[in-house]
């Protein structure tokens, strides 16, 4: 498991919980350099769809670490993640698509268990139609979702309440709902246990 720092227990910690994070066969996920600049230590991962012919859905999370804490977290981790998804042609114009890509962030962290605190993102989503000899073809679009939130933390010791797997397990349950596959049981496969693509 790469990192730009492993600085503390806390961060290495983490990393060890991350191994374990639940990976449905659809996706392929890779450990990707993470951010430098944001926190003295950083992990990354990309996931994208296991058939390569697919562009259904892929996403990203960052998870950074201060050990002193950041004002603006309210806590010394931080997740960032990154969805971006296919719609079907009925969903290009829905009005409420902002809305209900929301409450998918709401819904995958609450299924997992995660206390998530100062929680802010934006849904937004990018259309296409077809004209002329080819304006038989259905409209196209994409909905793109990036949030981030700091983990819940004792107020005293900043020990983490949650094992952070679980809020990157949930960012998994968020690239499936936005892809619009159905709900698979907890523990499909693991991080260690699947093939991932870069360096080790």
């Amino acid at each position: 498991m790469r990192s730009i720092a492993t600085g503390t227990d806390a961060f290495a910690r983490a990393l060890e919980q991350l191994k374990g994070i639940d990976v449905r066969p659809e996706f392929e996920l890779d450990e990707t350099p993470a951010p430098q600049r944001l926190a003295p230590s950083a992990v990354a991962f990309t996931a994208e769809m296991s058939d390569p012919e697919s562009d259904l859905a892929s996403g990203r999370f960052v998870l950074l670490h201060d050990p002193d804490g950041v004002e603006e977290w309210d806590g010394s981790f931080r997740a960032v993640v990154f969805v971006r998804a296919m719609l079907e042609p009925d969903l290009v114009d829905d009005p409420l698509l902002h809305d209900v890509g929301w409450s998918w962030v709401c819904e995958a962290l609450a299924s997992r268990g995660c206390r998530a605190t100062q929680l802010g993102g934006t849904v937004s989503r990018s259309s296409g139609r077809s004209f002329g000899t080819m304006e038989e073809r259905p409209a196209d679009g994409y909905v793109e979702i990036r949030a981030s939130w700091t983990p819940g933390e004792a107020p005293d010791t900043r020990e983490v309440l949650d094992d952070l797997g679980d809020h990157a397990s949930a960012w998994m349950d968020l690239l499936a709902q936005a892809a619009g596959l159905p709900p698979l049981p907890r523990g499909v496969s693991r991080v260690g246990d699947r093939r991932r693509r870069g360096r080790s």
